[in-house]
């Protein structure tokens, strides 16, 4: 099927569009607008790394170890998607390093004593999935948690990879897929590698917690697998990933209408 110019798609279809992204997505936003032209939205990306855009604003922050500047401009995101409804779309970037750059500590839970739980998993020799699997315990944005703040709007994710097996669960810890994951897995794995939790860890991880009420059941993740598979590693990737918000066939765009 001939795709159609989504920003015209986006205007017939959707009352109000925004762009949110983080890792590696800032050269993903400058190619969106390459192709879109200005668009509103917020993109977080590593120290040193931001591009120019003309509407996404783009903001810096720490990877691996999460600092003030991710929890300010996670806070920012979560602004943006709070006031969406269901006529509006939100287009999600994400790639490797999402899981450090978004940050938005669980209830009660320090930056701080994020910020400590992240050094003693990196120094510990945890694979990324144990890391991932504690991160989304602490968090109100992964586990598909962004996917959460964006309902009722709809949500199209592109990614790039850099997590074994291209699961889009697993690629920034999941912001818009996946599940969550138990509190008793997380806490299981701080044991596993000899990481005593604080008082609010230990309470994050301990007992049952209820699993956010995510977009990704309502929203077809087949749609987000048909419009942009995973893309392992960067270069020829970040092109790919980016350029294909460009070209994504209107009856997906449809399909994300019709939901």
């Amino acid at each position: 099927m001939t795709p159609l110019d989504p920003p015209r798609l986006l205007t017939e279809l959707f009352h109000h569009a925004v762009v949110v992204g983080a890792g590696k997505a800032s050269r993903m936003a400058e190619a969106v607008e390459t192709a879109w032209g200005p668009c509103e939205g917020l993109v977080i990306t590593r120290y040193g790394y931001a591009r120019p855009c003309h509407g996404i604003e783009i903001v810096e922050a720490a990877h691996p170890v999460p600092d003030q500047a991710g929890v300010a401009a996670t806070g920012h995101m979560l602004d943006l998607l709070a006031g969406l409804d269901a006529d509006d779309f939100v287009l999600a970037l994400i790639s490797g390093g999402a899981s450090a750059l978004l940050c938005a500590p669980f209830e009660g839970v320090t930056l701080a004593e994020k910020q400590a739980v992240n050094a003693a998993l990196l120094t510990s020799g945890a694979p990324i999935g144990d890391m991932n699997a504690v991160r989304k315990q602490l968090s109100r944005f992964k586990g598909g948690q962004l996917a959460a703040a964006a309902w009722p709007a709809r949500m199209l994710a592109l990614m790039i990879s850099d997590a074994p097996g291209d699961d889009p669960a697993t690629i920034g810890s999941g912001p818009t897929a996946g599940a969550p994951g138990t509190p008793a897995e997380a806490r299981a794995i701080l044991d596993r590698w000899s990481i005593g939790p604080t008082a609010a860890i230990e309470a994050a991880t301990a007992g049952k917690r209820r699993a956010p009420a995510t977009r990704i059941g309502r929203s077809q993740p087949h749609l987000f697998e048909k419009a942009s598979r995973p893309v392992q590693g960067g270069g020829a990737g970040f092109a790919g990933a980016s350029k294909g918000a460009a070209t994504i066939p209107a009856s997906v765009w449809r399909g994300l209408s019709e939901e």
